[in-house]
């Protein structure tokens, strides 16, 4: 019955939004770490082909079960996919655009604090939304009991 209760609503795409979230900050992290080592060029995933396959996933769950019930099938894009136990891997490309020093570093600091800012607010925001999904499950529960 538990599981029934999670997988329901939004708390599925919220999970899934937060694995991305956590697995790119780190990505990020590692590019601000190497911001100053010779020939290196940090690498992304890109946010809008996780969201394009996430309504992909949101919207089959909704052909298969007519709302917005059950397990969301999440399952890969060009650059992120999600294994049997539910964690997601990223498979970054570097990008392209940043102006290349002479050092032939490709960085760009102000982009990645702005990336790493972006990416925190995603994740505080589908964390808070999940946790009141969760604090809404806990009040059924007790008013159940």
């Amino acid at each position: 019955m538990i599981k029934g209760l999670t997988n329901a609503g939004a708390m599925p795409a919220l999970d899934t939004l937060m694995r991305f979230s956590a697995r790119r900050q780190e990505l990020i992290a590692h590019n601000v770490a190497n911001i100053n080592t010779p020939k290196f060029q940090p690498r992304d995933v890109s946010v809008a082909d996780f969201q394009r396959s996430l309504g992909k996933a949101i919207d089959e769950r909704r052909t298969r079960t007519g709302g917005a019930q059950g397990k969301l099938h999440f399952g890969r894009s060009d650059e992120v996919v999600r294994d049997a136990d539910g964690r997601l891997h990223l498979r970054p490309k570097t990008p392209s655009g940043n102006i290349l020093f002479h050092d032939r570093n490709d960085r760009d600091l102000e982009r990645l604090m702005q990336a790493q800012a972006e990416n925190a607010g995603v994740f505080r925001a589908a964390a808070d939304l999940y946790r009141h999904q969760g604090e809404m499950i806990r009040s059924a529960i007790r008013e159940m009991a």
